[in-house]
């Protein structure tokens, strides 16, 4: 009933409640078996920009190569979270959501191993997925971050940098934001 005498009212408010870049969104990693870890939370605002906050638990604090890392530790493997070292503009649109995936870089290593590898880096390439943002796992050698971007660089990642990462072969390989 309401559709009849409002149209415009349902269709305009369907639509809020399905961008996904809109309202306060939590963060999740899954593993292939479907477990999640809520990792953040973050917040839209109308002007496209966004702040994102890491949770504490379920991270454990770790020091990896004279580094101080959050960790989630898996049966075989840990994620460590990698803040992104420089300047992020934090602005995204349904086409861009590149400075999104710069805030949710991690690194893996071995349950059992000591120190980090910056090549083991951890790359969520997001796309929409209806009323969610969906990224997919994407290997990178983190060490292109090593050295300050160029001024106005800001973003160093490029395509080429990125490999489509094998999920069987990893414990958390996809990001979702809902």
């Amino acid at each position: 009933m309401l559709k009849a005498l409002f149209p415009a009212l349902v269709v305009c408010a369907s639509a809020a409640a399905a961008d996904p870049l809109s309202g306060t969104r939590a963060v999740f990693l899954e593993s292939a078996d479907g477990t999640r870890l809520q990792i953040a939370t973050v917040e839209f605002d109308a002007a496209g920009g966004y702040a994102a906050e890491m949770t504490e638990a379920p991270f454990t604090d770790h020091f990896l190569s004279m580094r101080p890392f959050k960790c989630l530790e898996g049966p075989a493997k840990h994620w460590c979270h990698v803040p992104y070292p420089y300047e992020i503009a934090r602005q995204v649109s349904d086409g861009d959501l590149v400075d999104l995936e710069y805030d949710f870089l991690f690194l893996w290593k071995g349950a059992a191993e000591y120190g980090i590898n910056m090549w083991n880096g951890v790359y969520y390439k997001l796309e929409t997925d209806g009323d969610r943002l969906v990224g997919r796992l994407h290997e990178i050698d983190m060490d292109i971050l090593s050295a300050p971007p160029e001024a106005g660089d800001l973003r160093p990642v490029r395509e080429i940098d990125l490999e489509a990462g094998d999920p069987d072969s990893h414990w958390l390989p996809v990001l979702v934001i809902e």
